[in-house]
């Protein structure tokens, strides 16, 4: 069987999407104009979908032209004579959520991220979402929903080769695996045999390319004059440096959760992802900076902007190192040549203070700073390739090896 997705060519400012169904010997078996409209410049006419399915206005007609194909397939395979598909297709495209029986992997996955909404952050439950739209996406794909009990080594290399032609990358296509796992594990404790014992899926050890603003690099930033409306945002990029936490915690800071403990200013949050108590000596820049905003913190940023402002400051300040860099273009991520500035985020703070004072300060301190639980976890924010430790490590062998020479 055969399905083609097409618009009219019609002057209409949305359109409806037709569909052919033919059988093997490419004979007509049915065609009909479905109740799904979508503008001529949103469709991309070679791979019969929208063009860009990651967009709000597009992702529900993505999902129904995949659930179409499932619905399609499995009527052809069950003997259902094409007269009876026109019903099936306007109640299917009617409903404002899709249906998924209760032995496929979404329904399992769709009760998984509802039983964990309540004790995972936004972020966290943001990921399950992705990984619960790119298996919705591989169904269509395939062109049938996947059933919890034929998730198998089969459906691994079949997972992977989609992944590889919609051009995802490794670790997306590894990390929603290794989710999927969670998933038969989930079902298990519930008393659901899977075939999770027989999946074999290599780990991907991949070098990670961390970024960081060196100390150098601070202090260049601290030492630029920048308008008046990038202020704030170099102020928080400095309160970031010096206290590793994220933005959704260190933009919240303010002067009540300051406290003084044997003549030491300290900060005192609860950090949101993690839910745990941090309390923090405050770094002197730190407190330059709310001295000189009237003894308070800068004014607060949503991250989109704090995210502009933060690359147009280090762009002021000649950040422009070339580097390597996993950077998004449209909705894939790319690596490229880059200048430093460019790819700067949010969390480029936290990296910095967990590079900067690594193997200067203990490392239980500084993961009791950052939040950490493990050391692994906390090793994954350090950039290995660190100049100054480096330099270090030369100036250690200059040292002993010109004590040998006077012995």
């Amino acid at each position: 069987m055969t399905l083609f997705f097409f618009i009219s060519e019609q002057k209409q400012l949305k359109k409806n999407i037709h569909l052919i169904v033919k059988n093997q010997s490419d004979q007509l078996l049915f065609q009909c104009k479905t109740p799904l409209k979508i503008s001529e410049e949103d469709w991309d006419s070679q791979k019969e979908r929208p063009s860009n399915i990651y967009l709000k206005k597009n992702k529900k007609i993505n999902a129904k032209l995949d659930a179409l194909k499932i619905l399609l397939t499995d009527c052809i395979d069950k003997g259902l004579p094409p007269k009876a598909f026109s019903k099936k297709i306007q109640d299917l495209c009617s409903r404002d959520e899709i249906e998924y029986p209760v032995d496929s992997l979404l329904y399992f996955i769709k009760s998984y991220i509802s039983a964990k909404k309540e004790y995972i952050c936004r972020s966290t439950y943001k990921r399950y979402k992705v990984f619960f739209n790119l298996v919705e996406r591989f169904d269509g794909y395939m062109a049938q929903r996947s059933c919890l009990s034929a998730v198998n080594n089969d459906f691994v290399k079949n997972f992977i080769s989609f992944g590889k032609e919609e051009a995802y990358s490794e670790n997306t296509i590894y990390r929603t695996i290794h989710f999927i796992k969670t998933i038969l594990n989930f079902a298990e404790r519930k008393g659901i045999r899977t075939n999770i014992r027989e999946i074999d899926i290599r780990k991907e050890r991949k070098r990670r390319n961390v970024i960081n603003l060196t100390e150098n690099e601070i202090q260049k930033i601290e030492k630029t004059d920048v308008p008046q409306e990038l202020q704030a945002a170099k102020d928080w990029l400095l309160i970031s440096c010096y206290t590793g936490q994220r933005i959704s915690d260190f933009m919240k800071f303010c002067t009540e959760q300051l406290t003084e403990i044997n003549d030491r200013i300290c900060i005192s949050f609860m950090q949101q992802k993690t839910q745990k108590e941090v309390l923090l000596p405050v770094h002197p820049v730190i407190l330059e900076i709310i001295e000189r905003n009237h003894n308070n913190f800068p004014k607060k940023l949503s991250p989109t902007n704090y995210n502009n402002h933060i690359k147009k400051i280090a762009q002021i300040a000649q950040i422009d190192e070339s580097i390597n860099a996993v950077k998004r273009i449209g909705h894939r991520v790319k690596n490229l040549k880059v200048k430093k500035w460019e790819v700067l985020t949010s969390h480029i703070g936290r990296r910095s203070f967990a590079t900067n004072f690594y193997g200067k300060i203990p490392t239980p301190l500084l993961m009791e700073a950052t939040g950490h639980s493990t050391e692994q976890m906390f090793l994954k924010y350090i950039n290995p390739v660190d100049e100054n430790r480096i330099l270090s490590l030369g100036n250690y062998f200059d040292k002993i090896h010109q004590e040998r020479q006077i012995v």
